[in-house]
């Protein structure tokens, strides 16, 4: 399996390959379009060069034609002292530029002459074209030197119209070459058998061209230097002469009218720079684009990667928080499991400080309802022995007084049975007058047996708070039986017990004990100050109160009195009947 990066690699090399095709192809096409509007512009410069040339020939056809007629010319046939003719063509070679105007009889002698040229034209093809009557023109090379000269012969007509001499000019190609020497663009012309006779540069004179291939080729050597570039035949790669393009478009044209082939040579230069320019913007413009998707591909690769990372810690952490998720719920099963069974044990403790509490009230508890079932049973003897004596309204006094004290014994026993009662019902009103009158009847004959007095002043109507009515009246036992119990062997035993108004409602249970040695721990489960052992009680008794106020969501306190006891705070929401709705 390849690797990422080697894949990326890959793709770039293809991707830098293809610009580079697509590159070399809009170069192509690009030189393929400049080339073709080379070719318009040769053609132009070819036809301008051409009709230069065969214009300035054409002045020098004109001037043999027009002073073949000259009187003083056709003289000389008829046997006059050539002086006068001599001096004339020599005035018209001057004024004309002509290299030479030589005028002939029909036997091709010369006659008069202008011009040191040695010419025999007897047997040439253009005089005796002329001799015909008509206009005989040559070019070629003359003398020793191979001066390149073009010829007209005209021909001069007798009175009787027979051709009577000829007036031959010639012209010297250098002469009318070197107008054009160093022009743009390269020019020549060449002669029926392909070789250079006319050009504007004079590296490319004698050169010959050939049918068998393109290019052209050196006049004293064999091979041809001059060779086409491919794939374009008609682009001739040149490469030598200062003042010939190193690669040129080849056109050529025939010209009838001077006998000659034009050609011209179109510097190419300036296509390859246009293909080069639009290659190069094509290749940037496309290793842009190529940059720009590398570029949104890498940052969608790391973004992919980000997100496989992503969602790959996304799955560890959501595996992280199932875990946490079930140990939380096991944990919270446990929790809960252990809240019952703390509250099953706080149950417990309750109901175990209720027996403690009980069990600590029992002599006082029997001593209250013996006392009044005694009286019952000596009110009882007593109105039987009132009725005896005819006395039924004192028997009727003695029934209420028994009366009474049956309801007070039911009383002591409803309290009992509330108070030994496993309370599970939810906060409701509770009447706390009440509550703290229940408390002080059952603890009353402890109280009594103890020595202890209690000052409690209820208040002349209800105060309602909320809590559950037994367990707020087991809180109020358990402080005044640990307040009777602290109140030990102390020669002064009081209980004070008021209610204080306010935001919270507040009770208070002040004792004239020693006072709490240890405030901090008065409410932790199993503290006593009492013998360890001592059968009248565990030390469960405040920390039971204490989780019962917390309960009702009060709060207790315990805290030394400023002379001497303790004194412990009760405080209770009052009930809101709002709240309640």
């Amino acid at each position: 399996m390849k690797s990422p990066k080697r894949t990326r690699v890959l793709i770039i090399l293809l991707f830098l390959l293809t610009v580079a095709g697509a590159g070399a192809g809009v170069w192509l096409y690009g030189y393929s379009q400049a080339l073709t509007q080379l070719d318009k512009q040769g053609r132009a410069d070819l036809a301008l060069a051409s009709d230069r040339f065969a214009g300035e020939m054409r002045r020098h056809r004109e001037i043999a034609v027009l002073l073949a007629d000259h009187p003083l010319l056709a003289n000389l046939a008829e046997g006059r002292q050539p002086g006068p003719a001599v001096t004339l063509l020599q005035e018209t070679a001057d004024r004309t530029g002509a290299m030479a105007l030589i005028y002939t009889d029909t036997e091709g002698r010369i006659l008069a002459n202008a011009g040191d040229v040695a010419l025999e034209p007897a047997e040439s093809a253009y005089f005796r074209r002329a001799m015909n009557g008509a206009l005989g023109t040559f070019f070629g090379r003359l003398g020793p030197d191979g001066r390149r000269v073009y010829a007209y012969a005209a021909p001069t007509f007798g009175d009787d119209g027979r051709v009577i001499g000829s007036l031959i000019a010639l012209v010297d190609i250098a002469e009318v070459e070197w107008d054009w020497i160093g022009g743009q663009p390269p020019v020549f012309f060449t002669d029926a058998d392909g070789r250079v006779f006319v050009s504007n540069r004079s590296e490319l004179l004698n050169w010959r061209t050939s049918d068998m291939a393109a290019g052209l080729f050196p006049p004293d050597t064999e091979g041809d230097i001059i060779r086409m570039y491919r794939p374009y035949p008609d682009v001739w790669a040149l490469n030598f002469g200062s003042y010939l393009p190193s690669r040129a478009l080849h056109l050529s044209r025939p010209k009838p009218v001077i006998g000659m082939t034009g050609h011209v040579l179109v510097d190419v230069a300036p296509a390859k720079r246009v293909a080069n320019l639009q290659a190069a913007f094509f290749a940037a413009l496309c290793l842009a684009f190529g940059a720009v998707l590398l570029q949104l591909a890498e940052r969608r690769r790391t973004l992919a990667r980000d997100n496989a990372l992503l969602e790959s810690r996304v799955a560890e952490r959501t595996a992280a928080l199932s875990q946490s998720n079930t140990a939380l719920r096991h944990e919270v099963v446990e929790r809960k499991e252990a809240e019952a069974a703390l509250k099953k044990a706080q149950a417990e403790l309750v109901q175990a400080g209720k027996l403690s509490a009980l069990g600590q009230m029992s002599a006082g508890i029997s001593h209250e309802l013996n006392q009044p079932l005694m009286a019952i049973q000596q009110f009882a003897d007593n109105g039987a022995a009132l009725l005896l004596r005819d006395k039924p309204k004192q028997a009727q006094d003695n029934m209420s007084r028994i009366s009474a004290l049956a309801a007070r014994a039911a009383r002591i026993i409803k309290n009992l049975r509330a108070f030994v009662r496993n309370e599970n019902e939810p906060m409701s009103k509770v009447d706390l007058v009440n509550a703290i009158d229940a408390a002080v009847e059952m603890t009353q004959s402890r109280l009594t047996e103890e020595g202890a007095t209690l000052d409690w002043q209820a208040p002349p109507t209800p105060v309602y708070v909320q809590g559950g009515e037994v367990r707020l009246g087991q809180v109020f036992v358990n402080l005044i039986n640990n307040a009777a119990d602290a109140m030990t062997g102390q020669s002064e035993k009081q209980i004070k017990i008021r209610i204080e108004a306010g935001a919270r409602l507040a009770v208070t249970v002040r004792d004239t004990g020693p006072g709490i040695t240890d405030p901090d721990k008065i409410f932790e489960p199993f503290y006593s100050t009492k013998e360890v052992g001592n059968e009248d009680g565990m030390g469960l008794g405040l920390s039971i109160s204490y989780g019962l106020v917390q309960s009702f969501g009060g709060k207790i306190t315990g805290v030394n009195a400023p002379d001497r006891g303790a004194v412990f705070t009760v405080e209770l929401d009052p009930w809101q009947e709002e709240a309640a709705a």
